[in-house]
């Protein structure tokens, strides 16, 4: 059985210690077609995520992905980055962390459709468990009404 790489126990511990500091924990992605970012926040193919508590919603920091979601310019965005592609951990505040070798990254089994877009650039997209429930007026919901 192959040794576990000790980048995702890195991370999690250095997450920890700039939350137990009250440092605002960052991360530096390497962006690859397995990674799903907002891509106006993409710079030279890596972007920055503060992955801070009171930043991110259910964040998860996994050995193989990091997910969470959090808000760009207003709008709320489910973000999926695998741990391979993470080049770096660090305190905001104080530039203290790590960096790590990038490494090729494999796409999110069961939870991730890979959908070609018009320009032939494969896109991985997470699948959220919440299905469209159609429009309001769909009698199964339940609706309020105001009584005068």
């Amino acid at each position: 059985m192959p040794e576990t790489s000790t980048k995702p126990y890195l991370i999690r511990a250095l997450h920890e210690w700039c939350t137990d500091n009250g440092y605002t924990p960052q991360i530096v992605v390497s962006v690859d077609a397995n990674t799903v970012v907002p891509k106006a926040h993409i710079h030279d193919g890596q972007i920055t995520l503060n992955i801070g508590t009171l930043a991110t919603n259910a964040l998860v920091l996994g050995n193989e992905y990091i997910e969470f979601q959090a808000r760009f310019s207003g709008v709320t965005e489910h973000i999926f980055v695998p741990v391979s592609a993470v080049a770096a951990i660090y305190s905001r505040e104080t530039g203290a962390g790590m960096g790590f070798e990038v490494e090729p990254s494999a796409p999110y089994p069961g939870s991730v459709e890979e959908t070609v877009d018009n320009t032939g650039e494969t896109k991985a997209t997470p699948v959220t468990d919440h299905k469209d429930d159609g429009p309001d007026d769909d009698p199964k919901r339940p609706r309020l009404t105001i009584v005068k």
